[in-house]
């Protein structure tokens, strides 16, 4: 198995899991190196806050506390995986539902992994922040 393939394994079988668990973010525990570079298109924009940059592994983890506090996930698949050396594009949609307003947003969704040594170092999420921040509003 070349290093790309692994990588993609990798993230796979994260992305299956934390769908699987409804979001459940010690899924990606596992995968996270001590040290992340981890951003989001959204970039904590009011309503989105928890999209803040993030520099740690526990940082991190304040993410998708967040995210689960204010948001429900209807769905979330990834449809195709590019990889490039240490580099995997996941390509998908998802669904959510933000809890303060019932809105659901439907949107495609493009992350973006930086996979070094089993270890995700660098996470970039890429959505329609328009969309997204439409639905938090009454």
């Amino acid at each position: 198995m070349t290093e790309e393939e692994r990588n993609v394994a990798l993230l796979k079988d994260a992305y299956t899991a934390w769908y699987e668990t409804r979001g459940d973010a010690a899924v990606w525990l596992d995968i996270l190196a001590d040290e992340i570079a981890w951003g989001s298109l959204a970039d904590g924009r009011p309503g989105m806050e928890f999209t803040r940059p993030r520099a740690t592994r526990d940082e991190v983890m304040g993410y998708f506390e967040g995210l689960a506090r204010d948001w429900s996930m209807e769905f979330y698949h990834v449809n195709e995986f590019v990889a490039q050396g240490h580099r995997v594009v996941a390509l998908g949609e998802c669904s959510w539902t933000y809890r303060r307003t019932g809105k659901t947003v439907t949107l495609p969704k493009v992350d973006v992994w930086l996979v070094e040594n089993g270890k995700a170092t660098q996470f970039m999420e890429h959505f329609d922040t328009h969309a997204a921040l439409r639905a938090t509003q009454e």
